[in-house]
């Protein structure tokens, strides 16, 4: 059974309209992060496009689910399969070239998780979410399919692993969920989200800015 979505969606067609574009921008991203890793492990085309698509909707697809917004988006709006398949067969073909621009994809993938964090929670708090829930949706979605991809290429996941990713979406819902309380119009919290993720991710990579890391792990009990 579907559920409807509230009449706050229906009554903004604008952020309704912004939020797909942000979607589908997002999509292409993680899909490109997916082909990526599935190129770098040898995957035939078939692994590579499916990896694409996998890391692309999971996060999205597990936000629905939970909020339940039913069936997910990504299975009832073609237009994300498309676009997944699409980032897929770009990285397969043009890897080489693509694979020189390491320090872009990374800026990339961070514009890709500040874009479906804020989305996410956006989206979880339209469907009547508790905002603090919303926001740790939208960590979901930014950081799902980034898990999955890890997992199933076999590693362990980057968000796991003491980087600014988890923290960095998290931070991007946690801003659209306080302009929520806050009584703000959505769209600044969500270019205030998505400029503070993209600003953590940032200072991570080329400042080395790391969560903190468990000190004993590994260790032997004396």
């Amino acid at each position: 059974m579907t559920v409807a979505p509230p009449a706050a969606l229906l009554h903004s067609p604008i952020l309704h309209t912004l939020t797909d574009v942000l979607n589908w921008v997002g999509t292409l991203v993680f899909a490109f992060s997916g082909a990526l890793v599935g190129v770098q492990k040898r995957f035939d085309l078939f692994g590579v496009l499916f990896l694409a698509f996998v890391v692309a909707v999971v996060g999205g697809m597990a936000r629905d689910v939970l909020i339940g917004a039913v069936p997910p988006v990504a299975i009832t709006d073609i237009t994300y399969f498309l676009i997944s398949v699409a980032g897929g067969l770009i990285i397969f073909r043009w890897y080489p070239r693509i694979i020189a621009l390491q320090r872009p994809i990374l800026l990339f993938d961070a514009v890709g998780l500040s874009l479906f964090a804020v989305t996410g929670a956006q989206k979880a708090i339209e469907y009547g979410i508790n905002p603090v829930m919303a926001a740790i949706l939208g960590m979901i979605t930014g950081i799902g399919g980034g898990m999955t991809r890890d997992v199933l290429a076999g590693d362990v996941p980057f968000v796991l692993r003491g980087d600014l990713y988890a923290l960095a979406a998290l931070a991007a819902g946690t801003t659209v969920s306080l302009g929520h309380v806050l009584g703000i119009a959505p769209l600044g919290p969500m270019l205030l989200g998505g400029g503070i993720c993209v600003f953590l991710r940032l200072m991570a990579i080329y400042r080395g800015w790391r969560a903190p890391v468990a000190r004993w792990g590994g260790d032997k009990p004396t």
